[in-house]
């Protein structure tokens, strides 16, 4: 079952911005990535995910109701963190959290005070002092603490230091492993591959790919890097029929197809070298890869 599904959506602001013909399907305890190059669509895509905006063309749902029509009844049943943080006009990160606690008809704050612990949050704080990492935390807390079944994250761990980041990564674990259904835009690529089942990515506001996280990190090629033992034998081992690129004299990158690594191994036998090193493949690299030359994904 589908918890979030965009069909076709087209928000245009003309030359070229904006984000074009979005198609997305996120099922129930699924935890799906969104990763892309500042400005590619990410919170425009999340925006209407939260009623904020109203495509031009295309339907938004989410739990099978009008992400448009019915954002009030779907903000009930969604935890989400902003990219840009704005606060109301309130003193302090308490009296925010008990704002919103209020706005959620929620009278138990026993897991707010245990998300507050564990991101070592002080919400005593006057709230327009806090550093970018405080607010970020407040945030995170308020999305979490109604235990919604739905979570919709953008950049969630901006300004966080990296023992929080590693925290923050840890509560998502824990919340996927409640089957909670979460959506979340990241820079930070190892995010994703430790919490998400499946990542898109956007470019210029066309989705190039969609895959499972386990699709990329066990590539259908491998990838090795052999230190030769002389120039002579690295300009000999260039001359096999062979996916291979020069880095230095003596030192080649390789990519093997599964199918033929027993061959690959026979004919680097016959070589004499020094050094052979497997490169593991992550979501970086794919990335890299897809932004330099990747096509749409209708």
């Amino acid at each position: 079952m589908a918890m979030i599904e965009l069909q076709n959506v087209t928000k245009d602001y003309g030359d070229s911005r904006g984000i074009f013909n979005i198609n997305l399907s996120i099922e129930l305890g699924e935890a799906f990535g969104f990763v892309g190059t500042n400005g590619a669509g990410k919170t425009t895509t999340i925006r209407h995910l939260m009623g904020f905006l109203k495509p031009n063309t295309g339907t938004v749902q989410i739990k099978n109701l009008d992400a448009w029509q019915n954002a009030a009844e779907i903000k009930q049943c969604v935890g989400y963190t902003p990219g840009e943080i704005a606060f109301p006009d309130v003193k302090t990160g308490w009296e925010f959290i008990h704002q919103q606690a209020e706005l959620l008809q929620l009278t138990d704050l026993s897991f707010a005070n245990q998300l507050i612990e564990r991101l070592q949050l002080d919400p005593s704080a006057n709230i327009k002092r806090m550093s970018k990492g405080m607010k970020q935390k407040t945030a995170i807390v308020v999305a979490l603490m109604a235990d919604p079944p739905i979570l919709i994250l953008d950049e969630p761990t901006t300004g966080l230091d990296p023992l929080m980041r590693a925290e923050f990564i840890q509560i998502i674990k824990e919340e996927k492993g409640k089957g909670k259904t979460i959506f979340m835009s990241s820079h930070m690529f190892e995010e994703i591959e430790e919490t998400c089942d499946k990542v898109a990515m956007i470019k210029e506001g066309k989705i190039i790919t969609i895959e499972a996280i386990s699709s990329i990190m066990s590539n259908e090629h491998q990838q090795f890097i052999i230190e030769f033992s002389n120039e002579q034998e690295s300009t000999r081992f260039m001359q096999e029929k062979l996916d291979s690129v020069a880095i230095s004299h003596t030192m080649v990158s390789v990519n093997i197809e599964n199918n033929i690594l027993n061959e690959f191994l026979a004919i680097l036998s016959t070589y004499q070298f020094d050094n052979l090193t497997e490169q593991n493949h992550t979501l970086q690299e794919q990335f890299y890869h897809l932004y330099s030359g990747g096509q749409s994904h209708d």
